[in-house]
């Protein structure tokens, strides 16, 4: 018996992923688990006989192909399992307003809760559609519990539809995204795909073949330490170099809370420490590798100024690569994109390819040498109580995913 993209979405955000970016270990929370050995036992059902979870709990399955054609691209699809932890992802409670009539949807559980048309991006498209939230007390999950539920949901039609011609299909689900080591174990040799797509973009129609390159800084202060009674020519508080720093940042430029479109920032994240030593993390993004190392540089030129009026401390500024912009790499595979423009044509959609002020799986996999852009899977106020998704682009994505198969057939 058909399962339908609703049910398996449903069933999918009551169980708890969030992760944790504080864990050392991987998967980062073990609950992951829960969802991606329910995954591998539901794609063994649905008759994907090498569905399995590896010890990293990822989830991999083959659809084989059912075409005559020899020279087929391996194309892949990937979701992840996990859920931000920027809200509580425990015991969530979907709540679908069918056949919404554009009012404020206040949310059961939390009345200052409020979805509203103006205040949220791309609501005003959803008038007449199955709009689905989270109760008010935590996230819904749709981030990106919607791309796998529409994974799945996709895959059983090809199984149960051989006579739609496709190549082999690799299906990927990582743990672990939200915390940026979504891709930190993943088998690329093992996995076999030639190309991939992401399931986790936003509004329907969408195609993100651009992303933020990514780095991290590190700031480690090292002050001097004395007695506070008796510190007097002696002390030099590495809170207060701290905050030095950090007031010398700029007031109307280069933060997330000022800029947008293809500007980059310079984001102080975390501050801990105390008088005697002090770490201030950030993080950098520009949409260009140039970019990044201005916004370092313009930030050790910070540090280097504040730590003259402290002569007797030091700082270690440690730069870490994140993730790299993926159109580098899929400017060179026009095809990839092509066909995710067909595939969402044949579904009535009029395709919008497009920057993310972010990142995702794809971008680590496209330089990891899978090249990979992300298509939408509906996902809309990420990260918050007002998560929303609706039922109508969540089946429109699973159409496009369909297409997809059959048009990389159709083109070998």
């Amino acid at each position: 018996m058909k399962t339908s993209v609703l049910d398996r979405f449903l069933r999918y955000v009551q169980i708890d992923t969030q992760s944790d970016p504080g864990s050392e270990s991987f998967p980062s929370t073990a609950k992951q688990r829960d969802l991606s050995n329910l995954l591998a036992v539901e794609l063994l059902e649905i008759g994907i006989s090498d569905a399995h979870v590896d010890e990293h709990g990822y989830v991999y399955a083959t659809i084989p192909s059912n075409s005559n054609k020899t020279q087929i691209p391996v194309i892949c699809f990937c979701s992840h399992v996990d859920t931000s932890p920027d809200v509580s992802g425990a015991n969530v409670k979907p709540v679908i307003h069918k056949n919404w009539d554009g009012s404020d949807i206040a949310l059961p559980d939390d009345h200052t809760q409020v979805l509203r048309i103006g205040e949220l991006h791309d609501l005003d498209q959803q008038i007449g559609n199955d709009i689905i939230t989270a109760s008010g007390k935590t996230l819904l999950g749709a981030d990106n519990k919607a791309g796998v539920a529409e994974i799945m949901a996709a895959a059983e039609y090809l199984v149960n539809h051989p006579e739609i011609r496709h190549g082999d299909i690799k299906i990927l689900f990582t743990p672990d995204e939200e915390v940026g080591r979504g891709t930190e174990k993943v088998d690329l040799a093992k996995l076999g795909a030639d190309y991939g797509y992401t399931v986790d973009g936003e509004a329907v129609g969408t195609l993100e073949n651009e992303t933020f390159s990514a780095d991290s800084v590190r700031i480690t202060i090292s002050g001097v330490s004395t007695h506070p009674g008796y510190g007097l020519g002696k002390l030099e508080n590495a809170v207060k170099i701290a905050a030095d720093i950090l007031a010398k940042l700029p007031k109307d430029t280069l933060s997330p809370e000022t800029t947008s479109d293809k500007e980059g920032f310079i984001h102080p994240v975390q501050v801990e420490g105390i008088q005697e030593k002090v770490t201030i993390s950030f993080i950098i993004r520009d949409f260009t590798t140039a970019g990044l190392h201005e916004k370092e540089a313009f930030l050790k030129g910070i540090l280097d100024e504040v730590l003259k009026q402290y002569p007797n401390s030091t700082a270690d500024f440690k730069v870490q690569e994140q993730y790299r912009n993926m159109k580098e790499v899929l400017d060179k595979y026009p095809q990839i994109i092509e066909n995710a423009e067909e595939a969402m044509q044949r579904a009535g959609l009029d395709p919008v390819c497009r920057s993310i002020r972010g990142g995702t799986d794809g971008s680590r996999l496209s330089f990891m040498g899978l090249p990979c852009p992300n298509i939408f899977a509906g996902e809309h106020a990420f990260h918050s109580k007002l998560e929303w998704v609706s039922v109508q682009d969540m089946e429109k994505a699973v159409e496009v995913i369909v297409n997809l198969a059959r048009v990389w057939e159709e083109k070998a």
